[in-house]
């Protein structure tokens, strides 16, 4: 007798039928992988539109469309980190410098009352290094009048100033160069620098590349 004749009838292997259950789960999980690769490669694919600075946008200073471009970008889980096109708040300045060509943080926007930090014009004649750019960080140092025609030891007033733009170094009439840096300091620093700068005392700035707290 042959072999498939002695073959109990439950072990023999039957074709598949539309309506088996586990086939139909199986098509299913194959469905749903293609789904989820697909939308994955679409959210990865996908462009936002987000505002960008035209220009170097200082501290304090208003955030309009005069200062943004709009680009499309890929941003993915970073989206709500930045200011997206067509969200503009009205009435924001900028809380923390935005370099020309940077997306905008949208933590770096606050209501003008949120800026505790002032730009102050500070003259000096020593060189800073070349490092000590906009957006960077100096010691503002302070040596008071001795009242002997001469100043008292340095002391370090603020630390970690963060330098908002240098001018150009201009000659003296005594012969030497003069360089204008525009410094931010705080609001509980404010009245000391003003006061110094006011009784002619020698004001210096030390470039400072930890940066500070802020």
């Amino acid at each position: 007798m042959p072999a498939a004749e002695n073959t109990p009838p439950g072990a023999r292997l039957s074709k598949p039928s539309w309506k088996d259950p586990r086939l139909l789960v199986g098509l299913l999980l194959v469905l749903a992988s293609i789904a989820g690769v697909v939308a994955l490669v679409d959210a990865a694919d996908r462009t936002v539109g987000v505002y960008a600075a035209k220009d170097d946008i200082a501290v304090g200073q208003s955030i309009d469309p005069s200062r943004l471009m709009r680009i499309d970008v890929r941003l993915g889980d970073a989206e709500g980190r930045y200011l997206t096109a067509g969200s503009l708040p009205h009435g924001r300045v900028a809380l923390q410098r935005v370099a020309k060509g940077d997306l905008i943080p949208a933590s770096s926007l606050g209501e003008p009352r949120a800026v505790d930090r002032k730009p102050v014009s500070i003259s000096i004649t020593q060189a800073l290094p070349t490092e000590a750019t906009a957006g960077t960080r100096v010691d503002i140092w302070v040596a008071q009048p001795d009242g002997r025609n001469g100043f008292a030891e340095p002391k370090l007033l603020v630390p970690g100033a963060e330098i908002a733009h240098i001018e150009a170094s201009s000659a003296t009439l005594g012969g030497s160069r003069e360089t204008h840096v525009l410094v931010l300091v705080e609001d509980a620093k404010l009245s000391q620098v003003l006061g110094a700068l006011a009784n002619s005392a020698k004001v210096s700035l030390v470039w400072n590349p930890a940066g500070g707290s802020r």
